[in-house]
């Protein structure tokens, strides 16, 4: 079943193109998420693979998936943020009904979606200027160990050979009195075991990235059950956990000349590259303060002060 949920803000409306999955059986709801940043097209386009893919009458409970959540940033190509408001989407959870219109489109997501959900994936991927490498993600937090360990179980299901914990111990936005600013953080601070999947990079739709992340979903249905039993490869003795992730920002405007690509494993004191003024004027020389593999690393030469650069995971 698909269904458009409209939206107006002043003079401006959008929809929140949503299908939803109703199996022959009782069980549980996973919801998804695609097109929260709509210049990350792998996301988007292996939602509109799954419509093909998802058998109903071999389904056991429901599936809800957000075709693409922020439907303006897609038809305008905007990378990071809803042209109409300039708001991230990922920035607002749980959202406002009386709100702009990127924060409705977020209310809309946690109360329709969310709170619906027993199981959450959020997909993402690199937007126009990153340079990405595919990995799955889970929430992790000492007080919600029923939800943190099935996200965990949920991430390496998908197949990626690298799972990130993202560990919300202390974080801010899990207080009560807090935003939760991220989708999959706002499902996980409901106590659903929550994960993201990060595939796609530098705005492109590329065919194999978008089929990894559409097997991937097909995985997880299987390990929650939803989908028959399916003999799967045994790649989950092949993943890599990583638990601390280092993020590394610029600390000038300019042009910014990587040396590295994602998915490059750099140890202490390597050169990630360097940064010049307008005049090719040599700015900062960046260089690599821990052993890791990168995750992200800005791709195209544009850069700000107190912009990412790359971010590393650190490996022991």
């Amino acid at each position: 079943m698909h269904v458009t949920i409209p939206i107006a803000s002043g003079k401006e409306s959008t929809v929140i193109p949503i299908t939803i999955f109703h199996g022959t059986q009782d069980g549980p709801t996973l919801g998804i998420t695609a097109g929260v940043h709509g210049y990350e097209y792998p996301p988007i386009m292996a939602a509109q693979q799954l419509i093909e893919q998802i058998n109903v009458d071999q389904l056991t409970g429901t599936i809800i998936i957000v075709q693409i959540a922020n439907v303006p940033s897609f038809l305008q190509r905007s990378p990071f943020v809803n042209p109409i408001d300039g708001k991230n989407l990922n920035r607002v959870f749980p959202g406002d009904a009386l709100g702009t219109m990127t924060e409705q489109i977020a209310e809309i997501i946690t109360t329709q979606v969310i709170a619906r959900s027993d199981f959450f994936l959020d997909i993402h991927g690199g937007d126009a200027s990153e340079d990405l490498m595919p990995y799955a993600a889970y929430y992790d937090n000492a007080e919600q160990v029923s939800s943190s360990q099935q996200g965990k179980l949920m991430a390496i299901a998908l197949g990626f050979d690298h799972v990130i914990r993202f560990n919300t111990n202390g974080k801010e936005y899990m207080e009560e009195d807090q935003p939760s600013l991220y989708c999959s953080a706002e499902a996980f601070k409901r106590n659903i075991p929550s994960v993201d999947i990060e595939c796609g990079k530098l705005g492109k739709a590329t065919p194999s990235l978008t089929h990894k992340i559409e097997q991937g979903v097909l995985n997880l249905l299987h390990h929650l059950q939803m989908l028959p039993d399916k003999l799967l490869s045994d790649s989950n003795q092949k993943t890599i956990h990583i638990d601390q992730r280092m993020f590394i920002s610029s600390i000038h405007q300019g042009i910014f000349y990587p040396a590295k690509s994602a998915g490059a494993y750099v140890v202490e004191g390597m050169k990630l590259g360097y940064i010049t003024d307008f005049f090719g004027q040599v700015l900062d020389t960046i260089y690599v303060d821990k052993p890791g593999i990168i995750l992200l690393i800005i791709g195209t030469p544009p850069v700000n002060k107190g912009e990412t650069l790359a971010v590393i995971g650190e490996i022991e």
